[in-house]
């Protein structure tokens, strides 16, 4: 399959080539058709999966058969859970619609609302936002929806968790009733479901990359360690092994704040991104990140949505996630577009509960490891027998960078040891005060 056989006009195909594409995804392939076709589309995807063009593409492909713009009149609307994740969507249209005379621009908090409310004076054709913004300049009177011809959710099952539903339903009642509606989504929980009926006539749904295939691609461990050591922990894993590009979640803002701290303090850089942090910081964090000044990026679940990072080498769950599919999306930060990739958990005595809920999501047991100076001093009970069986497929074999057996482990080197599971680790001595990796 190519994108020519997708039924794209040149001006398109020019961008994609431009952009180094050949081939589309398999999110591309089912979702491009449906979107040319006009139908109300409901699509399962993961982040990294091509989702993003999978439905600007056609919304550009349907502008472009329509005649000729109207930048006084939104004709698509975009809405996105999160500021960077608006950013990505407003750059993916700029990107692929730069053969087309269409404008767009793209709305979010955390900045002047000044700059934006004149973008929108001089017209757009598709419209990127958060639901919160979006809300502001309508009740301004400066978007009107009178023409809008196509509406996306993406990412709606965020936009559900972070507490969106009720700004949603508000942004609903102002739009044409006669529109074709486009939901994506990485799951379609009940609450999903229910959103669809009162917004979608007849949905065609599609399913690719679930959670498990996901999880696939990504060699994963666990290192069992005490709460107080995980810092120290993190520091020697990055030093030893010299990663220069780390993505780190945390589950608290002011956690991800404090560890951040913690690293900048030990000599290696680090800047930690979340919603308290402002739009110019985030934006300043993830380019450092980018560019290489920034060698660990700490951050919350809700500020890494929509990060678009080619090629991380590894993500590293700083503390596990309360919704276990939240992992999935986690690790899905690395591992993309066929590569293979690298997460690290480091787990203590309260989340085994939540490592369990992870296995039964992922299908498959996580490699556990302990890394010699920080077992813990807690029994690490055995992984729980999975609902289902693996029908193949083994837990990955091939160790990180730097790890070595215990019997080969050399004096004063990180050594890591897989053990039974289910039995204490014995202790090493560490003296008062040392700090690893230096």
């Amino acid at each position: 399959m190519t994108f020519d056989e997708l039924g794209l006009s040149a001006p398109l195909l020019r961008a994609i080539e431009e952009k180094g594409y050949r081939e589309p995804s398999p999110i591309q392939v089912a979702a491009i058709p449906a979107v040319l076709s006009g139908r109300d589309l409901m699509a399962a995807a993961q982040t990294g999966t091509g989702k993003t063009a999978g439905f600007t593409l056609p919304i550009l492909q349907l502008l472009h058969q329509s005649g000729e713009p109207h930048p006084h009149r939104i004709r698509a609307l975009v809405l996105t859970p999160t500021r960077e994740l608006a950013a990505q969507v407003a750059e993916s249209v700029a990107t692929y619609g730069r053969h087309l005379p269409f404008k767009s621009t793209v709305v979010f908090g955390g900045v002047k609302i000044n700059p934006q409310i004149a973008a929108l004076r001089k017209g757009v054709d598709i419209l990127v936002a958060t639901p919160g913004r979006l809300l502001d300049l309508y009740q301004q009177g400066e978007v009107k929806f009178s023409d809008l011809e196509v509406l996306v959710l993406d990412e709606a099952d965020r936009m559900l968790d972070m507490g969106f539903i009720h700004d949603i339903r508000r942004i609903l009642k102002v739009l044409p009733p006669r529109r074709q509606n486009l939901m994506f989504s990485a799951t379609f929980a009940n609450e999903i479901r229910e959103l669809t009926k009162s917004i979608m006539h007849n949905p065609l749904e599609v399913s690719v990359a679930p959670a498990n295939a996901t999880a696939e691609r990504v060699e994963q461990w666990v290192y069992p360690v005490d709460k107080k050591l995980k810092s120290d922990l993190l520091l020697d894993l990055v030093v030893r092994n010299d990663w220069q590009q780390v993505l780190v979640f945390s589950r608290t803002k002011h956690g991800a704040n404090k560890l951040a701290h913690h690293l900048e303090k030990a000599g290696v850089n680090a800047s930690a991104i979340h919603g308290n942090k402002s739009q110019a910081a985030r934006t300043r964090a993830l380019a450092g990140f980018k560019s290489g000044k920034v060698r660990v990026l700490v951050a919350t679940d809700i500020a890494a949505r929509g990060l678009d990072i080619v090629q991380l080498p590894q993500v590293v769950n700083f503390d596990l996630p309360n919704v276990p599919e939240d992992y999935v999306h986690r690790i899905g930060r690395t591992g993309r577009a066929g590569s293979s990739g690298h997460a690290y958990s480091l787990v203590s005595a309260d989340e085994i509960k939540q490592l369990n809920a992870i296995e039964q999501v992922i299908q498959r047991h996580i490699t556990r490891e302990y890394v010699d100076g920080f077992e813990p001093d807690h029994d690490v009970p055995p992984s729980a027998p999975l609902r289902k069986p693996r029908a193949e497929g083994q837990a990955p074999t091939n160790r990180p960078a730097g790890a070595r057996e215990h019997h080969n482990a050399k004096p004063g080197s990180t050594q890591r040891r897989r053990g039974s599971e289910g039995h204490n680790r014995p202790r090493r001595n560490r003296s008062a005060g040392s700090r690893p990796g230096q």
